[in-house]
């Protein structure tokens, strides 16, 4: 079976079938359904010519029968007895992603829910992968979206109002994340939304800062990692090897970004960074004064420990290490479980040219990352100190 195309092909068959039946919760466990469902006959009967419509059919069988199965009163019977009733769900023509996306980033629900429930639904990250993105325990995580499903089914598992934009672009932003450091299909599906939404709101300059921010990254993908995946920083990537198509786009959209807000916004002054980043034929060349000054204004719209962090570098190469470093100092209870402080500190301590102290922290930092290749890569540090 083509596990990621089935993977793909989730929120589209989750999307046609909440707009059909509502629901949210039992169709998303009927859409999980099929999708065992396909594990097991695909692979024996072959793909379907149509693997969407293949799945949005099963889909929507289990859902009603499993409303027969569960609800007893007489309204709910017929209500579920004249959905069996009816033609088969059909194939939208149009994408339900954003669709989806916009019921689960509902005002309606609660704002530290949003953003999960999405991740869960259209993006089909795990709990787990969820947990870590927003740093906090697996277990809390999974009572905020289980607490965002209820919500939605105690409203018959539709919205009339449109969700929230800041919390679409806070789940596209992650979802970018998320695969932009390890699962690619992530990242392109993230760009494909952002795309999907500038269109319907190319004047606002969040939306084009996101999508900025999104090329500009994904330009360096080439560059990131070794032909055996070791990973490369950034000062170290062979930029030849950026993507200056997706760069030249990615820049004009900051710059319009930046100039179209009343204010600067989060994603337009990470664009501005990223822009600055890509500017630079070689890392010695990077305006590392501009970066910081951008990264000032960026900690100023935003309460993020890691904008703190990116400081503290920026910090570090224009004054020197020693003051990057007294910048990391009030971030350790805000990060205490997250790799990137300890990384960080490892960093700056070596090029104050204190080797033993960076050992220790490149080890901490390889013990707290889940990515594989972040950990090689910090072992690696650490070896060489010794």
């Amino acid at each position: 079976m083509d596990t990621a195309l089935a993977r793909s092909l989730v929120p589209h068959v989750l999307g046609a079938v909440v707009r059909r039946y509502g629901h949210f919760d039992a169709a998303e466990d009927a859409v999980q359904e099929a999708l065992i469902a396909a594990h097991a006959q695909w692979p024996v009967e072959g793909t379907p010519a149509d693997p969407k419509a293949w799945l949005i059919r099963v889909a929507a069988r289990r859902l009603v029968d499993s409303l027969r199965a569960e609800q007893a009163r007489k309204r709910r019977e017929e209500t579920v007895a004249a959905w069996a009733d009816r033609e088969e769900v059909p194939v939208p023509d149009t994408d339900d992603t954003l669709t989806l996306l916009f019921l689960c980033c509902h005002p309606a629900l609660p704002r530290d829910a949003q953003v999960p429930l999405t991740l869960r639904a259209v993006a089909g990250l795990t709990t787990a992968e969820i947990a870590r993105a927003f740093l906090v325990p697996e277990p809390t995580m999974a009572k905020r979206i289980t607490r965002a499903k209820h919500r939605i089914r105690d409203h018959g598992g539709r919205f009339a109002e449109p969700g929230s934009l800041e919390a679409v672009l806070q789940v596209l932003y992650l979802v970018f994340t998320e695969g932009h450091t390890g699962r690619a299909d992530l990242a392109a599906e993230a760009i494909r939304l952002t795309e999907h939404v500038h269109r319907s709101r190319p004047a606002d300059a969040e939306v084009t800062g996101l999508l900025a921010l999104m090329l500009l990254t994904d330009s360096r993908r080439a560059a990131r990692a070794t032909a055996a995946g070791a990973l490369v920083p950034l000062a170290e990537q062979d930029r030849g090897r950026w993507d200056r198509a997706l760069i030249a786009r990615g820049t004009a959209l900051a710059e319009v970004a930046l100039t179209r807000g009343r204010v600067f916004g989060q994603y337009a002054l990470q664009a501005a960074i990223a822009a600055v980043h890509a500017e630079a034929g070689d890392a010695r060349d990077t305006d590392w004064p501009q970066i910081l000054a951008l990264y000032h204004l960026l900690e100023q719209v935003t309460d993020n420990p890691v904008v703190t962090l990116n400081r503290a570098v920026a910090t570090a190469m224009v004054h020197g290490p020693g003051a990057g470093l007294e910048l990391t100092e009030g971030l350790a209870e805000r990060l205490a479980t997250n790799h990137r402080l300890a990384a960080v500190r490892a960093h700056l301590l070596e090029l104050a040219g204190e080797p033993a102290s960076a050992r220790e922290h490149y080890l901490t930092a390889a013990r707290q990352t889940t990515s594989t290749p972040e950990r090689e890569y910090l072992l690696g540090r650490a070896a060489r100190l010794r």
